[in-house]
């Protein structure tokens, strides 16, 4: 067993995963895994730039990490940094920044490396199963972008498109620094505009329609999963492997475009950092099975994380 940690900076959340991994026999042994929202990408589409505030609070989790990570006893480390690292000028100052709190230095991987991850941390534990037919589609709906992969044992196809929660409520949603609430029939329309295109892109490369199981990943569909199942908390363990039927998926959505904050917040498995973004999210996931079909969604509560993990050990 080698004892490892992965973290996974998102524009979103930043995650850790401290982990026991034996390749021999496929066997991933989670110690220790959390998640802080630190909207690392605040402003990013527009500016083109990491917000002092948003660096900040994620050196902040990156400390409280250092500490678990080194409590643990780890290994090795691997930090990976996606959407929002990838797009800004001023990265450099964010990998200064994690490398003097961590000891390693950030790797902003491309688009297709992390639809890679996320491909193995998602179906790694899939295999057997007779009841889930291959090949998977796995989405995962980020706050920066989404990323497709269709494949049985391995990557077929993967793409990622510049489609996540954060992005399209701060492209479409934000009035004078305040997200409309709720939107309008317009605002509404822009982002189902820009789902619709990059769905087309995505189907450039990857054969979404190809797939016949739908598996989704990340903090937009454990959310509508737990909504779905009216949990009184946030409960990883039921939510792992649930199922969505395509109406449940519709009629959530439905209801979080037209509902206010308040109503979003009083959610009880709601997280206080997606009450203004799940929405935008829950439409990416609507889009998608619209798109190619699906009569439901398989809830993966292991993703890019585990395969973060798997690539260390």
């Amino acid at each position: 067993m080698t004892r490892v940690a992965a973290v996974d900076c998102g524009t979103n959340s930043i995650r850790l995963l401290v982990a026991d991994a034996d390749p021999a026999t496929g066997e991933l042994v989670e110690l220790d895994r959390r998640m802080i929202i630190v909207r690392l990408g605040q402003g990013v589409d527009r500016t083109g730039r990491l917000a002092p505030e948003a660096l900040e609070r994620t050196f902040a989790a990156c400390r409280e990490y250092a500490a678990v990570i080194k409590e643990h006893g780890a290994e090795r480390i691997r930090f990976v940094a996606t959407s929002a690292s990838r797009d800004a000028e001023n990265r450099a100052e964010f990998v200064r920044g994690v490398l003097d709190i961590l000891g390693v230095e950030p790797e902003v991987i491309s688009g297709d490396q992390e639809a890679e991850f996320s491909f193995t941390g998602a179906t790694r534990e899939l295999k057997g199963r007779a009841d889930l037919a291959k090949p998977y589609l796995v989405v995962d709906i980020g706050g920066g972008s989404t990323e497709f992969v269709v494949g049985d044992d391995q990557v077929d196809g993967a793409r990622s498109v510049d489609i996540g929660c954060v992005r399209l409520t701060e492209r479409h949603l934000v009035r004078d620094g305040v997200v409309v609430d709720p939107p309008g029939p317009e605002q509404i329309a822009a982002i189902r505009a820009d789902i619709e295109a990059a769905l087309d892109l995505a189907e450039q490369s990857v054969p979404l329609r190809e797939a016949h199981t739908l598996v989704g990943l990340a903090g937009s569909v454990t959310t509508l999963s737990a909504i779905a199942q009216d949990l009184p908390a946030y409960d990883s363990v039921a939510i792992h492997h649930s199922r969505i039927p395509y109406h449940r998926v519709r009629e959530i959505t439905e209801w979080l475009l037209r509902s206010t904050h308040a109503e979003r917040e009083a959610v009880p498995s709601m997280h206080p950092g997606r009450v203004d973004v799940i929405a935008a999210g829950a439409l990416v996931l609507l889009s998608i099975m619209d798109r190619i079909g699906a009569e439901e969604v398989v809830v993966s509560e292991h993703d890019i994380l585990d395969g973060i993990a798997w690539s260390v050990a």
